[in-house]
């Protein structure tokens, strides 16, 4: 079975558990986003979702990423304006992202120890984190190793 297969499976489940619906469209664009490699963005799934669903518009992409970004089943890259598929769903806190600058490849970490020294230090100062996006920008091992 193929990771982008297992996604699926694993957000039917997870809307299924939390009674959130999980509509044909909204499974169209993780699906699209999920086979992409280095993510997408909003106009690139519009285009896309327009060729299977001619009804399909800037809202309907923007809901379903909204709703796909709320079940943590997809997260957006803030440098990028482009959205990347979640590997691990079901880990509910914080995560950084690691993107390369070259081939766009994606990588999800879950530092807990970072997000909550970050917190705490936030509450220290009088501040509440509502949401956190850490991206670090470089290159995979896989384009480091061409310049050799």
């Amino acid at each position: 079975m193929t990771e982008s297969r297992n996604l699926l499976l694993q957000a039917e489940r997870q809307c299924q558990q939390s009674g959130a619906r999980f509509t044909p469209i909204r499974r169209r664009v993780l699906e699209m986003i999920a086979d992409a490699p280095g993510g997408l963005k909003a106009y690139d799934l519009l285009d896309r979702l327009a060729t299977e669903h001619a009804s399909a518009r800037p809202p309907t992409v923007y809901r379903a990423l909204e709703f796909l970004i709320d079940q943590g089943l997809v997260h957006r890259i803030e440098s990028l304006n482009a959205y990347v598929a979640c590997p691990c769903p079901e880990h509910s806190h914080g995560f950084q992202l690691l993107i390369c600058r070259v081939c766009g490849r994606v990588e999800e970490l879950h530092l807990d120890e970072v997000n909550a020294q970050l917190s705490g230090c936030a509450r220290q100062l009088g501040f509440r984190v509502e949401r956190q996006t850490i991206e670090l920008l470089g290159r995979c091992d896989a384009c480091c190793a061409t310049d050799d």
